[in-house]
């Protein structure tokens, strides 16, 4: 039944699905939509090793929420009014509730419980809207350009501000839209999302970690702005159109993973033993 149900969702959502997956191939600030499904797959997999609980389908609920998927489905589809972007992020909003829907009907309530925070990771597959992509990438640019600013004070070099434009000695800068970094912030926000499910029991320690990883989004932005600048101004210019600049990201993403990790050991140290590798140690004994 589980395999009927996620065919029927392939055949009602396959353009939704193919325009997803061409916007993710194609933008830059959806590329992280790849990521989220083969992530879900796999922490569904490695959770279902320690599933002690017996499964018993929801009829009642699982239809509740197969109906909302299909009333999502048709409001998106004849709803005239709605704009294509957002039409896609409700049909695809739609095709995870019908997934969901989809795991109670067949395995229950239980189930979604167990499994809870990786199929409510699979509502990331959902592509976020132009007006709230925009809204983000000009809070990114404004708060990179505000920290790099912060960088070169504290640099002690001269430099002021006019909204994302940062003028020093001998240079104007303008963080521009591609420099706001979207594509490396969403993927370090759903990097840590995920570490501290695997490593973190307690939600308050989960939630610190996953705000840390929101100002260290631009943090690293603006030290990259600051790095090429410097680099660009006191050393040599070929910095400002060089690998650094074009693809020097992955570098500046690993020295924010860098600190991500740093801040989760701090917080595991203060956590005992997880309970899970109690239960099996035990049980091998």
């Amino acid at each position: 039944m589980f395999a009927v149900l996620l065919a029927t969702s392939l055949l009602v959502w396959w353009h939704s699905l193919a325009s997803t997956l061409i916007l993710a191939l194609e933008r830059d600030a959806y590329t992280h939509i790849l990521l989220i499904a083969p992530l879900s797959v796999a922490l569904i997999c490695l959770e279902r090793n320690t599933v002690q609980l017996p499964f018993e389908g929801s009829a009642g609920a699982g239809t509740f929420l197969l109906t909302i998927g299909l009333f999502m489905r048709v409001v998106a589809e004849w709803g005239a009014a709605i704009p294509s972007d957002v039409r896609l992020s409700l049909n695809m909003l739609a095709l995870v509730v019908w997934w969901i829907g989809s795991v109670i009907f067949c395995f229950g309530t239980k189930a979604f419980r167990w499994f809870l925070f990786p199929l409510c990771f699979l509502l990331l597959i959902v592509p976020i809207p132009d007006a709230v992509l925009n809204w983000t990438i000009e809070w990114l640019q404004q708060q990179s350009a505000t920290t790099a600013r912060l960088m070169f004070w504290v640099a002690r070099v001269p430099v002021t501000q006019d909204g994302i434009m940062l003028f020093i000695p001998g240079l104007d800068i303008e963080v521009a839209r591609e420099c706001s970094s979207i594509r490396s912030s969403l993927i370090l926000v759903i990097t840590t999302i995920v570490l501290a499910h695997l490593l973190l029991r307690s939600w308050w320690r989960k939630s610190l970690l996953v705000a840390a990883a929101i100002p260290l989004s631009f943090v690293k932005n603006g030290f990259r702005i600051f790095v090429i600048s410097e680099l660009g101004t006191r050393v040599d210019p070929s910095f400002f159109d060089g690998q650094l600049h074009r693809h020097g990201g992955i570098v500046f993403l690993t020295i924010a993973l860098g600190a991500v990790v740093a801040l989760l050991w701090v917080l595991r140290r203060t956590e005992g033993p997880h309970p899970r590798k109690l239960v099996l140690s035990t049980a091998r004994e």
